[in-house]
């Protein structure tokens, strides 16, 4: 039978907003390639260029199908490999869960900045793709999951996407250590700055752009009554996420960052993404102010631990991503405070650090046997644009490439 104009209408519909969460690499790009020294812009910046690249062409061969196909016993799907023909809705529905798992891998390309080698990088965005993803992604949104089955609200991916993706860059930061002149001996953390915080602010309001397409085309049709809601609650989430950053900061007595209010307000998009689609505008506006003050507590707490997040990648999406999970169950429209509810979101929360945090560390250490995973201390110095790719972000300002090889 022939799609209705309405069908066609939805599945235009998710088309539209497949783009938007594609759009939203560029903004993660900006965002970590600001917050990086302009010795290292182009390394980040690559590192998500071809990051997307390669995820797209493992999801399409085995990813779809880990996630969506038919399911071994809840844990894993067992087809719909590498598809040459598909129908229009499974077509648009896998190239929107490309760009979701997309997004998971450029998660972690900001957190290890600055000191990992790139083709280190690419390889375990190939494993993180192929494996940690697309099997959680299974246990939750597949309808034969377990987490699924448990009644796990997770409406667009607090879990899947900035939990799997948080989990996966500390096991890599726990791997990695520090950058260089990041911590004194006594273990003070000195800052490192970002080179171009205008850049970060562009790349923030990109990735919020993108959030509407993140959210809204989880609704899957224009025709859903509760799509207005939804686009709603994502906007006032990362409204009160600033909010709350700002506040915290000035209540406090801390300076007041742009990069830490930004940071307060993607958390606040992380938040509401996990209740986007059972959340009332304002409970959304409650969960995001939380994840704004836990966002700039949490990175703090971070850094006090010795663990060297260049952007705050853990904060923003593993810390954002977990109160999102556990928000999701307490403000759930019509069964608010449930304990059964939260005790369901909660044990998703743990599966996804049980799963993500292990598995993403003994690959980061195997990669580290086989491959190498941090560059040189001479070539940490002179940063990884050159010493990886030969080319520099900004040559106007940094040294000739003849200065950079003989180590002036």
């Amino acid at each position: 039978m022939s799609p209705s104009a309405v069908d066609l209408i939805n599945l235009a519909w998710v088309a539209i907003c497949s783009a938007l969460v594609f759009f939203m690499q560029s903004g993660f790009a900006l965002v970590e390639g600001g917050l990086s020294r302009a010795k290292n812009s182009i390394n980040v910046i690559m590192k998500v260029y071809l990051g997307t690249c390669l995820v797209g062409i493992i999801f399409w061969a085995t990813g779809w199908g880990l996630a969506f196909g038919p399911s071994f016993n809840g844990l894993f799907g067992v087809g719909d490999f590498a598809l040459v023909q598909s129908k229009p809705a499974q077509g648009i529905a896998m190239i929107y869960q490309m760009m979701f798992a997309t997004t998971a891998v450029s998660i972690v390309s900001g957190a290890v900045a600055e000191r990992m080698r790139y083709g280190a990088y690419l390889a375990f965005a190939a494993l993180m793709s192929l494996v940690i993803y697309p099997v959680y992604a299974h246990w939750v949104w597949n309808d034969a999951g377990w987490l699924k089955k448990m009644g796990f609200v997770d409406f667009a991916g607090d879990g899947v996407v900035h939990s799997i993706g948080a989990w996966c860059a500390l096991a890599g930061l726990l791997v990695l250590g520090p950058r260089l002149g990041r911590y004194s001996k006594s273990g003070e953390a000195h800052d490192i700055p970002g080179h171009n915080l205008p850049m970060v602010a562009l790349g923030g309001f990109i990735l919020w752009l993108g959030w509407f397409g993140f959210n809204g085309g989880s609704v899957s049709g224009l025709d859903s009554a509760n799509l207005g809601t939804v686009l709603i609650n994502t906007y006032l989430g990362a409204c009160a996420g600033g909010v709350g950053a700002l506040a915290f900061q000035r209540f406090t007595g801390r300076p007041v960052l742009m990069s830490a209010s930004i940071n307060g307000s993607l958390c606040g998009l992380v938040s509401i993404t996990a209740g986007a689609g059972t959340l009332n505008p304002v409970t959304a506006m409650v969960t995001g102010i939380v994840a704004g003050v836990l966002c700039v507590w949490g990175a703090e707490r971070i850094r006090a631990l010795r663990i060297d997040d260049a952007v705050d990648a853990i904060a923003v999406h593993g810390i954002g991503g977990t109160w999102g999970l556990i928000a999701a169950g307490l403000f759930f429209e019509g069964d608010l405070f449930s304990a059964q509810r939260v005790g369901v979101q909660l044990v998703g929360a743990l599966a996804s650090l049980a799963w993500a945090l292990p598995v993403a560390w003994l690959m980061f250490k195997g990669l580290d046997k086989v491959m190498g995973l941090r560059t040189s201390t001479l070539n940490e110095q002179r940063g990884l644009d050159y010493t990886e790719h030969n080319e520099l972000g900004y040559p106007e300002f940094q040294n000739s490439p003849a200065q950079l090889k003989m180590g002036e």
